[in-house]
């Protein structure tokens, strides 16, 4: 996996996915980080997984179930966006303090905290980051949040064993749903990350996102 995601020796990637048909309505998603570790949950990698199963014939219908590390979750291909269930949320009902800052932890299938910051350009995320990440025995994503109207978050995240990344799924709907227990945000909410935008529903403590996936390459990697 590291060989693969390296971006000056190998393929260069954030994460690799594995994507296995199991019957005509459900396909199995297996995800590991860019430094070789697992992960339980990739919201965006599921909606690529889904594009993917779809692309190549892997399912019979435009609706069917993703197995993940997490348990099964469903997704829905249209020709313009992908939405896929991330499952329930779960927000910490108080702030603690974290290198220095106020955090709140979410979990999307997968461990997040959210951090709030005046404006996503200034937010220290390469120091912040990778020093909140190792404050957690497992490791955590760190969500840097500004709440430019409830109706949209602008967003930056340092994912767990990669970095700094262009997007992330999960993390987009832990900072909703942060920024909604605070009053910030409402049920629907459109999160701006540098890689694109991301439209999440709440219902409940349940989490949706929808947006664009599109093919670049594909080739074969010569070991």
């Amino acid at each position: 996996v590291r060989r693969l995601c390296d971006r000056r020796r190998g393929v260069g990637a954030d994460g690799v996915l594995v994507v296995s048909p199991i019957d005509a309505k459900r396909i199995r998603m297996q995800y590991w980080n860019a430094d070789g570790s697992p992960a339980e949950l990739c919201g965006n990698g599921m909606r690529c997984a889904a594009a993917f199963a779809v692309d190549r014939a892997l399912v019979e219908a435009s609706e069917f179930t993703v197995e993940t590390a997490a348990g099964p979750r469903e997704a829905r291909v249209g020709e313009d966006a992908i939405t896929v269930e991330l499952g329930t949320v779960r927000v910490a009902t108080e702030k603690r303090r974290v290198s220095g800052e106020m955090v709140r932890e979410v979990t999307v299938g997968n461990p997040h905290v959210v951090l709030q910051v005046p404006g996503i350009c200034e937010a220290a995320v390469a120091t912040l980051g990778p020093s909140i990440e190792a404050a957690f025995e497992d490791g955590v994503n760190v969500e840097f949040l500004s709440v430019r109207s409830p109706g949209l978050l602008e967003l930056r995240v340092w994912e767990r064993g990669v970095g700094e990344t262009l997007a992330c799924g999960t993390g987009a709907a832990a900072a909703a749903a942060a920024a909604r227990v605070e009053g910030l945000a409402g049920s629907e909410t459109m999160v701006r990350l540098p890689g694109g935008d991301l439209n999440v529903l709440l219902d409940g403590d349940r989490a949706w996102i929808s947006g664009p996936a599109a093919f670049v390459y594909e080739g074969e990697w010569r070991d």
